[in-house]
């Protein structure tokens, strides 16, 4: 009766097969050794001893059919002479419904016929002749894994590059819309930053409206005319923000100033108070000396009482060595001031105040700045703006954005214009109204 054997040539392989983790799985070779003769499969089942391939013998092609279709073989050593189904036809079958399992075959030099059509039937790796030569049974063994090995190797590239091509495709589609996203982000944040910028700069501008008097609103007047002025001259964007900061910040040399200087209009200082007043552009200026991104404002609001004839303050400049921003900041300050009475001991009407303006051109003021900013003011006929919707803090929610700046009872701006209200700031709103035993009321946009 015949009968196969499945064994491990060493107990370190049966370990590898125990103990490896997923991780470190190491690649255990399969051989299958079929001759009808017992010796002979016990021969080459001690040859492989100690190499750490895993050896199964069979005694005849039908046992050899029976292991392979309930166990995995990698490498089939078969003899060419025996009875029933002999080398030849075994290695065919396999070759079809096993093809990755190698096939070599031991045959004798008298079955040179039967050999090579073996070859041509069984496709097989190699043929060795009886009696063998146990290095070229072992080498042939090598061979054949180390091929493999380098087949699996070869697939498992190709799938990772396959993985990888697949991965940048799809990359590739999406760069666009990823880079596109992101931009919208960096959009969002920038104008997040400017937006804070200019919030920061409008609650340091009213450090002077808290001092309240005639300046109270000014700065904020002067900023916005400054702004809509150097846009009407078709300055650049980043122009029209420097006039408009600088339109804030032109009076914040002011704050050492005493409170009793500031409330009487110019014509009224003394001489004594008259040049402690006029000190207040280059203080201004040195105000911001330490901030990089501010220097055009700072020399914005050191030069803004220069005149176009060279006789104003605090450099004696004249016509185009005056900053365009500077000069139209002379403009819009003086038809404020004039509206205020800071510069006359009744305050004017804009008809008169426009007027006075009209008649400095060409020796206080620069003539094509007047001619821009009374042409802006003519056209600026009142137009129907949309109503805010005036709600107390008890309705407010997140999210909502205000219409217009909001101001404390002195003058003072709290939040600028579409600030986003969130759940924090709505609660110190209603804190400060509960402290300070106020009703504040915001402008919210529709």
């Amino acid at each position: 009766m015949s009968s196969f054997t499945d064994t491990t040539s060493t107990a370190a392989a049966a370990d590898i097969n125990t103990t490896a983790t997923p991780q470190e799985t190491i690649q255990v070779w399969r051989i299958l050794c079929v001759d009808d003769e017992p010796n002979i499969v016990a021969a080459l089942k001690r040859l492989f001893r100690g190499s750490g391939y895993q050896v199964a013998t069979a005694t005849s092609g039908l046992e050899a059919i029976a292991y392979l279709e309930h166990e995995p073989v990698d490498l089939v050593f078969s003899d060419m002479r025996m009875p029933g189904m002999d080398g030849a036809e075994l290695l065919a079958q396999i070759r079809v419904r096993w093809p990755r399992t190698a096939r070599v075959l031991l045959t004798g030099y008298a079955d040179i016929g039967s050999t090579i059509a073996a070859i041509n039937n069984g496709e097989v790796y190699r043929y060795i002749t009886k009696p063998w030569d146990d290095g070229e049974v072992l080498a042939t063994a090598h061979q054949v894994f180390e091929r493999m090995a380098l087949e699996q190797e070869k697939v498992r590239l190709e799938l990772l590059l396959v993985a990888k091509n697949q991965a940048l495709t799809e990359l590739n589609e999406t760069l666009e819309e990823k880079v596109a996203a992101r931009t919208s982000e960096l959009l969002q944040l920038s104008q997040k930053i400017k937006k804070n910028y200019l919030s920061s700069i409008k609650v340091f501008s009213n450090l002077l409206e808290w001092r309240g008097g005639l300046l109270s609103g000014h700065s904020r007047r002067v900023a916005d005319l400054a702004r809509r002025t150097a846009r009407a001259m078709g300055m650049s964007e980043a122009d029209q923000q420097d006039a408009f900061i600088a339109g804030l910040l032109h009076d914040i040399g002011q704050i050492g100033l005493p409170d009793s200087l500031l409330a009487r209009p110019v014509p009224r200082l003394s001489e004594e108070e008259g040049i402690q007043y006029r000190r207040h552009a280059s203080l201004g200026e040195q105000a911001l000396m330490a901030l990089d991104d501010m220097q055009v404002v700072a020399n914005i609001i050191r030069s803004h009482h220069e005149r176009h004839d060279g006789l104003g303050y605090p450099d004696g400049l004249a016509s185009g060595r005056i900053p365009m921003g500077a000069a139209i900041l002379a403009v819009v300050d003086t038809y404020d001031d004039l509206q205020i009475g800071h510069l006359s001991s009744t305050p004017l009407n804009a008809v008169d105040a426009r007027s006075m303006i009209a008649r400095g051109r060409g020796t206080q003021f620069h003539p094509e700045v007047v001619d821009v900013f009374l042409q802006m003011l003519l056209k600026a006929a009142p137009g129907v703006e949309p109503q805010p919707l005036m709600l107390k803090t008890q309705f407010l929610k997140p999210g909502m954005v205000l219409a217009r700046d909001l101001l404390s009872p002195e003058g003072a701006v709290l939040l600028t214009v579409d600030h986003v209200l969130t759940t924090e700031l709505i609660k110190r709103l209603r804190l400060r109204e509960g402290r300070d035993g106020i009703e504040l009321i915001l402008p919210i946009k529709l």
